[in-house]
């Protein structure tokens, strides 16, 4: 799902996710929980300010923003990318 995300640009554009809008509302990001790389895109997964936890993924040149996943404050894990080892879990 494509989102607007308001960023830190450091030397590379969409370097660090501060808020972001789903429709009419406005999250911000609390705390980065994790980052990683692949190979057309980078990902972030935040705490945000209504307690879930988002992956976005930013993509590199033109692709803008999406929403990969995203759990509410309370629920189970969702599970995360393929391959992806991160003891805490994409979305634990």
């Amino acid at each position: 799902m494509k989102i607007r995300v308001e960023s830190y640009d450091g030397y590379r554009s969409g370097e660090r996710p501060l808020r972001f809008r789903l429709g009419e509302k406005r999250r911000e990001v609390v705390e980065i929980l994790d980052r990683w790389f692949g190979e057309d895109h980078d990902y972030f997964k935040v705490l945000a300010d209504d307690g879930g936890v988002y992956v976005l993924r930013c993509g590199r040149g033109a692709d803008g923003w999406e929403l990969t996943q995203y759990r509410a404050a309370g629920a189970e894990n969702a599970g995360g990318p393929p391959g992806r080892k991160n003891p805490r879990g994409p979305l634990n």
